[in-house]
């Protein structure tokens, strides 16, 4: 009798010892916070975040950022969008100033160099670097709580070379004529100089489905809320046509195209792309190459080339322009407040990249570590009031259902007033896109004030005075 006791009591251990392992697997797969899923809604008023992790903080972690994002959600981000989180490949891993870190002969200086975000080993998992995928959790956790989504930068056209298929599947890239795998190449059969990476071959149905399944996995099992897409001109039109209802049949999700090309939001396939002849055309206005006349051009090509509910994201910097094309300081040293402003202030989505809040001046390093400053200033100021007119004024909304865009005659051809409407309310952006001070004569009601400073406007014999690059943003 004592040894059936005995014996109850022991499987009686064992049983609840399963059950209470059962409780903790089943705990890590439940979504990380209650979150509605993305929506057109979130779409109209959001502000969205490109999150450099390797260079956000001097840890360069995903708990650091983690820590930073009831910060993020005072500047009325609505959408985080993580830069490649994945391991990144070892093999032809990239220095900086262009050649392989493996041609480095000082040991120090050769393992300085973390190589390209972009040259992924594995889509699957998280770079070491950053952090156990336990900490990412708690970054989705942290982000869903606040009210923020996450999407992950993806990379689809290539993958590193350390990564599992080359050897798995070497039928799933493309070859030169020795059959050999090849970086990726121009149209001419030249090299893109991206030789870190191997390129995919997507006339591979296989390669295709694992492609998805790999984009999959964080849908269902990490409970990301979407994808910043890079490079996506060279992949098929029909392989994202197959790939987003396959994502979007789990939940909405929100996708980004690093592209300007409309075909690829056609059908609605992806939600958004770049805004990129917008940030070229306002290079070239900072410098005084372009006029606003460009800038009325522009407006109109768009509303040609696009349909109703495309959404461009709107930005004066991004990893791209930060680390190869110059600071904001280098490109618009006197006026950038103005074009940023602008970002927020026309249809579309308004980015913004790490560091920009604390008003980075320096290029970050691409291919090792760096850090940005973080020392608020006036800088985040602008940013926290435009973020809280983009989520609560229906006139800035930027999504499938924008408000109405209406470009103002000022009788000024350096002087810009646009009004946005929707649903009663109305803003008005008037701007001064010259260095010298500029008037314009316009009709206002009594007690008028400027949102940003929230100070009356004064008009001289009816004219509103407009010092070099000066704006004012008019809101009911």
């Amino acid at each position: 009798m004592k040894k059936l006791i005995s014996f109850l009591v022991v499987l009686s251990i064992v049983f609840c010892s399963c059950k209470q392992e059962q409780k903790v697997d089943k705990t890590n797969n439940e979504p990380t916070s209650e979150i509605a899923p993305v929506s057109d809604t979130v779409m109209e008023n959001a502000v969205i975040y490109e999150a450099n992790i390797r260079q956000y903080s001097p840890e360069g972690t995903f708990d650091a950022f983690t820590k930073d994002i009831p910060e993020l959600k005072q500047l009325g981000v609505k959408i985080i969008w993580l830069m490649p989180i994945n391991p990144i490949s070892q093999t032809k891993r990239k220095a900086t100033g262009g050649d392989f870190a493996s041609k480095i002969e000082d040991e120090a200086e050769r393992n300085k160099m973390l190589g390209s975000y972009y040259a992924v080993s594995d889509y699957t998992k998280v770079n070491p670097e950053f952090g156990t995928i336990e900490d990412f959790r708690e970054l989705v956790k942290t982000a869903h709580q606040n009210g923020i989504y996450v999407i992950l930068d993806w990379v689809p056209n290539h993958t590193g070379w350390d990564h599992v298929w080359i050897k798995t599947h070497p039928e799933f890239y493309v070859k030169n004529a020795k059959g050999e795998i090849t970086d990726p190449l121009n149209d001419d059969g030249t090299s893109k100089g991206w030789g870190d990476v191997a390129q995919l071959d997507y006339s591979n149905m296989a390669m295709q489905d694992q492609m998805i399944k790999d984009m999959m996995y964080w849908v269902e099992e990490e409970n990301i809320d979407g994808f910043r897409c890079d490079h996506v001109e060279p992949t098929p039109v029909s392989f994202w046509e197959k790939a987003i209802p396959q994502l979007k049949s789990k939940k909405e999700i929100f996708m980004l195209a690093e592209n300007d090309d409309p075909k690829f939001m056609k059908d609605d396939l992806f939600d958004m792309e770049y805004g990129w002849k917008l940030l070229h055309l306002m290079n070239d206005m900072a410098k005084g190459k372009k006029t606003l006349h460009d800038f009325d051009t522009l407006m109109k090509t768009i509303d040609t080339l696009y349909e109703k509910d495309d959404i461009l994201m709107n930005f004066t910097t991004n990893h791209d322009e930060n680390s190869w094309n110059g600071t904001l300081k280098e490109r618009m040293p006197n006026n950038k407040e103005i074009f940023t402003t602008l970002t927020y202030t026309l249809p579309g989505m308004p980015l913004i990249y790490s560091g920009q809040e604390y008003d980075l001046d320096h290029a970050l390093k691409f291919f090792e570590k760096d850090s940005i400053p973080k020392t608020k200033g006036p800088y985040f100021e602008v940013l926290k009031k435009l973020g809280a007119l983009k989520n609560t004024n229906p006139a800035l909304n930027g999504g499938k259902q924008a408000a109405s865009y209406q470009r103002m005659q000022t009788g000024n051809d350096d002087v810009l007033m646009f009004n946005r409407s929707k649903a009663g309310s109305t803003v008005t952006f008037i701007g001064n896109f010259s260095d010298k001070e500029q008037s314009v004569t316009i009709d206002l009601p009594e007690n008028t004030t400027d949102y940003m400073t929230n100070s009356p406007l004064k008009l001289e014999s009816g004219k509103l005075i407009l010092n070099p690059w000066e704006y004012k943003i008019l809101a009911n």
